[in-house]
């Protein structure tokens, strides 16, 4: 880890994230704590994944922005809650980036596999995107909408409900994460793929056991990301053993 301490670059990069972090509490966007926690992911993605890490986590952050502020006032009508919101808070920012950093961290201790998790971080990250901005436009954006599970229509907003318009702007999220990582090519494809069966796999778990309060929206997160990164993986190796 000392040798990481002291690259001039990462040392610049941890700067810029504490810059960054400030700005984004003055802002409302993140609290306190959600900003030491984004900051301490940021470095640890960057320490790993480099500029690209970076960059994915950048994109996302941008992105996850401006759809959460998107018609607002729209989005509050459906979930009148959102209204009290204040930032992003730790817990959220953990479920969001968790998987990104547990794979950070495994690729630090375990170099010698770390282009099978740093393929799991942008998987997770694609899924994360993926789910925000289906969520978020697809609610705005959305004609019709259907229970995940019975496929039955039912209200737009509630746990485990998708529409094909937020599927299509997820998997665009999913994709532009995948392009950012590895440009055109098979690791981008593996990658969207992975993404998009997150943010499948998120809607499951709200229709299966968030609905049911037997689990909160961070948990379900956190676990849609970490399902990205083992399909991502499993994709990969499946690739690997058919070339």
């Amino acid at each position: 880890m000392a040798p990481i301490l002291t690259d001039p670059l990462l040392q610049i990069i941890l700067l810029l994230l504490l810059v960054l972090m400030v700005v984004c509490v003055k802002l409302g966007k993140l609290t306190f704590y959600a900003a030491i926690t984004a900051a301490l992911l940021g470095f640890l993605v960057a320490a790993t994944a480099g500029l690209k890490g970076i960059a994915m986590l950048g994109v996302f952050f941008v992105l996850s922005v401006l759809a959460t502020s998107h018609q607002k006032r729209i989005k509050q009508l459906i979930h009148p809650d959102s209204a009290e919101k204040t930032g992003r808070d730790a817990r959220q920012v953990l479920a969001n980036g968790g998987v990104a950093g547990i794979t950070a961290i495994l690729s630090l201790f375990n170099p010698e596999h770390k282009e099978y998790y740093l393929l799991m971080m942008a998987a997770s990250l694609a899924s994360a995107l993926a789910d925000t901005l289906s969520s978020e436009l697809g609610m705005v954006y959305g004609k019709r909408f259907y229970n995940i599970i019975s496929f039955k229509r039912e209200a737009n907003g509630l746990d485990g409900v998708i529409s094909l318009e937020g599927t299509i702007i997820g998997a665009i999220g999913a994709g532009i994460i995948a392009l950012t990582y590895a440009g055109f090519g098979k690791i981008a494809i593996i990658v969207a793929i992975a993404g998009v069966l997150g943010n499948f796999s998120d809607s499951l778990l709200g229709g299966l056991l968030e609905r049911k309060n037997l689990i909160g929206n961070n948990m379900v997160n956190f676990l849609n990301t970490g399902f990205a990164a083992l399909a991502g993986l499993l994709l990969y190796l499946l690739f690997q053993i058919r070339g």
